[in-house]
């Protein structure tokens, strides 16, 4: 599938970052490109195209390169299709201290699936490793769709992945 060479935001797309603009003084229309990627992200699927992040640029009246380096920077914005559902499982200190290896050794296994794939069925994404999820005192833990799931197991790991539909 090719992607035309450009796109258009939805009209609720714009309402959403026109809110988001809303906050902030009219110079300051940077402040929005967060709020902008996650909804369009959102819309498309989730994952941001060059042709969208050049739209939310026109939009906001800023460089394509300053929505680039934010979209490429934070870990929650995909440039590439990806599984329906995002897993992230942390692998900072204290989940590493905690078993997180052999955690991500598991849903590797039971995935049949390697960090920064996703699954064939298009159900499951799981995310390149996480430097720090801020969930500290549940280690170890993972987060899907943005839902922390801590103290985890093994056996913990498979039931969550499998009610992922």
């Amino acid at each position: 599938m090719t992607e035309p060479a450009t796109a258009t935001l939805s009209h609720h797309a714009r309402e959403v970052i026109d809110a988001q603009l809303a906050q902030y003084p009219a110079n300051q229309k940077r402040s929005a490109v967060l709020a902008a990627l996650r909804e369009v992200q959102h819309e498309n699927d989730g994952y941001l195209t060059p042709a969208l992040m050049d739209a939310i640029a026109a939009y906001l009246e800023l460089a394509p390169i300053e929505v680039y380096e934010v979209a490429t920077f934070y870990s929650m914005f995909e440039t590439e299709p990806c599984g329906r559902h995002s897993v992230s499982i942390c692998t900072n200190i204290c989940c590493m201290l905690r078993g997180a290896d052999e955690l991500v050794a598991q849903a590797e296994r039971t995935l049949g699936i390697k960090l920064g794939e996703s699954t064939p069925d298009g159900r499951i994404h799981l995310k390149r490793e996480e430097e720090c999820l801020a969930a500290c005192c549940g280690a170890p833990m993972l987060m899907v769709d943005h839902v922390y799931h801590e103290n985890l197991t093994p056996e913990k790991i498979d039931r969550i992945l499998a009610e992922l539909k």
